[in-house]
C-alpha cells in the first residue's frame, strides 16, 4: 500500500490533504479515484489508513480511517556524517541509508574531500537530498524521514559528539578494533527498551587522515575497522549501519 508523508498542519482530525508532487504521484502515475486506500504519516506522531475522498487539479483529500501504530523504526537511532563525496553518491548514501534505518544524515567537509564546496548551490543541493529521504522512507514504510542536515566543516562535527551515546569514525587503517568489537559491549549495557543514539562517520574517497583520527578520538570518537576488505565510501556507511542494527537485535525476530 502506498504511503505518504504529509506535513502536520495538512494532518487533521478525520481527514488530510495531500499537494504537490504527492497529489500529482496519486493522480497521475497511481490513476487513483475516490475510495483508493493508502497509508498517511505526519513523521513525527501521527500515522493513519486513509480513503481517497477527492482528486483536485493540486490536491488530494483524503479521510482517515484508523490510526496506525508506529513500529517501523529503530531502536538504536544512527546518524551517518559522511564526508561529501564525487558526484550524485551522496544521493546513494541517503537512499540506501534510509532503507537501512538510519535516523539522520550530516554532510560534512573534511581534510580529503575533492568536492568544490560551493555555498551558492547548497541550498538546491539539499533540498534534492530531503526529497530523496522522504521518496526512500516512502518505499521502505518507514515512520518518520530521516533528517538531512546542511553541510558542517570538520570542526564543527567534532563539536557534535556530545550528543550522541557513542560515536564510531571508519578508519581503514585501523586493523585492531573492528567495529563490532566496539558496539556490542556498548549494546549490552544499555537498557533492553532504551532509545540510543550513535553517530557513525565515514570518510571521502581518500579516507581519513592520521590528525582527523586523532582529533576524533580526542573528541571522543572510537576508531573503528570494516574488516579486511577496503569499501567505497558510499557503501562503508551502508555497511556499519546495518552491521549495527544487527548487533542490536533489529533484524532479529520481531
Amino acid at each position: 500500500m502506498q504511503r505518504y508523508f504529509v506535513s502536520p498542519g495538512q494532518f487533521g482530525e478525520t481527514e488530510a490533504t495531500l499537494t504537490g508532487d504527492d497529489a500529482r504521484h496519486i493522480a497521475r502515475v497511481m490513476r487513483g479515484k475516490a475510495g483508493d486506500k493508502l497509508i498517511v504519516s505526519d513523521g513525527r506522531s501521527r500515522e493513519a489508513l486513509a480513503a481517497v475522498e477527492e482528486i483536485g487539479p493540486d490536491f488530494v483529500r483524503v479521510t482517515l480511517l484508523e490510526e496506525l501504530p508506529q513500529t517501523q523504526e529503530a531502536r538504536l537511532r544512527i546518524t551517518v556524517a559522511q564526508s561529501l563525496p564525487k558526484g550524485d553518491k551522496m544521493e546513494t548514501v541517503i537512499q540506501k541509508g534510509t532503507e537501512i534505518g538510519a535516523a539522520a544524515f550530516v554532510p560534512f567537509l573534511s581534510e580529503r574531500t575533492i568536492v568544490q564546496y560551493d555555498e551558492r548551490k547548497e541550498g538546491k543541493r539539499l533540498d534534492r537530498w530531503r526529497k530523496i529521504a522522504k521518496e526512500a522512507a516512502e518505499q521502505a514504510h518507514r515512520n518518520r524521514v530521516p533528517e538531512v542536515n546542511a553541510p558542517l566543516s570538520w570542526k564543527e562535527l567534532l563539536r557534535t559528539f556530545d550528543r550522541y551515546g557513542a560515536v564510531y569514525l571508519c578508519y581503514e587503517k585501523e586493523q585492531g578494533h573492528q567495529l563490532r568489537s566496539a558496539v556490542a559491549p556498548w549494546l549490552r549495557g544499555l537498557e533492553p527498551s532504551a532509545e540510543a543514539s550513535a553517530l557513525l562517520i565515514v570518510g571521502p574517497e581518500g579516507g581519513f587522515s592520521e590528525e582527523e583520527c586523532r582529533e576524533a578520538e580526542a573528541a571522543g570518537a572510537v576508531c573503528v575497522g570494516l574488516g579486511r576488505r577496503i569499501l567505497r565510501c558510499e557503501t562503508a556507511g551502508m555497511v556499519a549501519a546495518a552491521c549495527m542494527l544487527y548487533e542490536s537485535g533489529e533484524m532479529g525476530e520481531a
